[in-house]
């Protein structure tokens, strides 16, 4: 499926200054803009230009015949491009006018502004990409940390999607030996293909489940652990907030309730994006807008995948910390008993009455101690009983994952239809379904107006 006539271009670099911006061009007509207003240094005609080769020169405004920006061409002839179209890129100086300019220039020589990720689109429409790993290339340029690149770029190089491929290999397999039996009733083998296909489906699902195991830690890499300070005013959690930080962002001091609004950041744990919240300190209080920093508190710690709740070491518990950890039921959490370095008045007996089996950790946000235990256990908790990112297929996408489940569920429609005895056609039905979900994920059985809602989630130029 190819894409149509129609040339594109955009700023391809972020807003604002800087060293260098690019201004990206994409189709038919993509060297014929160029010609028309690029001049090499050397007086090389735009169309002699080797592919991929670096050229110096001006862009000139043909009207006025005014120099615009010194800037280096790429001609990238197609189908060796990111799109497999003629794509040219001019390398000028990172300001928001030089590369306005150029812009508005190749717009009125014959482009069209690109829509919202439509240089990937072309990539995806024109065979070079599928579907995932268009998808990756957006979880490329969000990453956060370390981690989250590597498994984008795994995505990217095609691990998922040759995982995908190779299920659906499989489903069309067991369609085949199915249809067979049923195309050749004299041969009475619908029996014996059956059973075999059973074991198939059998081993299909275990390999969907594989990858599902990754999904959870997969979201986390992408979108960031959910991440909720909670605690009493007072006990230290901005001290935490600015120590994992390692920087003072949020403001410390010894009056109660100094955090009255919600200070989200993310924070990078032994490569785990953690999307980590300081709240106002739950408590009863008669401020306004305390109150509301309380409320919304609460209600973040409904929403959150991890909670770390603050106690104070040098204190007995206090209501406060009762009423919080009820709120706790149900919930991920880890307790950080702050504040070690101090004699201790808590009861730590208590505290078990109330946290059954979760983690404990004994530190001192002011002194650093504790902090290297804290991370190991937060990384124990996204990673534990997972392969390292980057080194297997990775599901890091809820479309995706939203799909393997629906495969399973055709799967095990399909496997109860065998043990019930029904004709291979009632298994076809379901094993055609599974196949068509999971091709969903690459993009080969995915409807336009899913295209189109992915790609609309790129940045213009991209």
């Amino acid at each position: 499926m190819l894409t149509g006539d129609d040339t594109i271009s955009a700023i391809a670099t972020a807003i604002g200054e800087g060293g260098i911006g690019i201004v990206r061009i994409s189709g038919r007509k993509a060297v014929t803009i160029a010609n028309k207003l690029f001049i090499s240094k050397t007086g090389m005609q735009t169309t002699n230009i080797v592919s991929h080769q670096v050229v110096y020169g001006e862009i000139v405004d043909p009207a006025s015949g005014e120099t615009v920006d010194e800037v280096l061409l790429i001609i990238m002839r197609a189908p060796h491009s990111y799109t497999r179209e003629d794509v040219v890129e001019i390398h000028c100086h990172g300001g928001p006018v030089p590369l306005k300019r150029i812009l508005d220039l190749t717009l009125i020589l014959g482009s069209r502004l690109a829509e919202p990720g439509e240089f990937t689109k072309r990539a995806f429409l024109n065979g070079r990409l599928d579907l995932a790993q268009a998808e990756a290339v957006i979880d490329i340029i969000r990453a956060k940390t370390d981690a989250s690149l590597k498994t984008a770029v795994g995505n990217l190089s095609g691990h998922l999607s040759t995982e995908i491929k190779h299920l659906r290999y499989n489903i069309l397999s067991m369609i085949a030996q199915l249809e067979a039996a049923i195309d050749f009733p004299e041969e009475d083998i619908e029996e014996a293909a059956a059973a075999d296909v059973a074991q198939l489906i059998v081993k299909a699902k275990a390999d969907i489940d594989k990858l599902l195991a990754t999904a959870q830690t997969g979201r986390i890499l992408r979108e960031g652990l959910a991440t909720v300070i909670i605690g009493k005013p007072n006990v230290g959690k901005s001290s935490l907030l600015n120590a994992l930080l390692r920087e003072k962002r949020a403001i410390v001091t010894d009056i109660p309730g100094t955090t009255r609004d919600i200070i989200e950041e993310y924070v990078n744990i032994r490569g785990i994006p953690l999307k980590i919240i300081d709240t106002a300190g739950i408590r009863e209080t008669a401020d306004v807008v305390e109150r509301i920093g309380v409320e919304k508190a609460k209600e973040l710690i409904n929403q959150a995948d991890l909670i770390l709740l603050l106690l104070d070491a040098s204190e007995p518990l206090a209501p406060e910390d009762r009423a919080i950890l009820e709120l706790l039921s149900g919930q991920q959490a880890i307790i950080l008993v702050n504040k070690s370095d101090l004699p201790s008045l808590l009861d730590f007996a208590e505290i078990e009455q109330h946290i059954g089996s979760r983690m404990v950790v004994k530190m001192s946000v002011t002194q650093g101690d504790g902090l290297a235990e804290l991370e190991e256990k937060i990384a124990n908790l996204v990673y534990g009983g997972h392969v390292s990112q980057g080194e297997a297929a990775f599901v890091n996408n809820v479309r995706h994952a939203d799909a393997l489940r629906h495969t399973n569920q055709r799967l095990a429609e399909a496997l109860l239809t065998i043990e019930d005895g029904m004709p291979p056609d009632c298994v076809v039905v379901d094993l055609r379904a599974a196949w068509e979900k999971l091709g969903g994920i690459t993009g080969d059985t995915v409807g336009e107006d899913i295209i189109d809602q992915i790609f609309t989630q790129f940045c213009i130029g991209k």
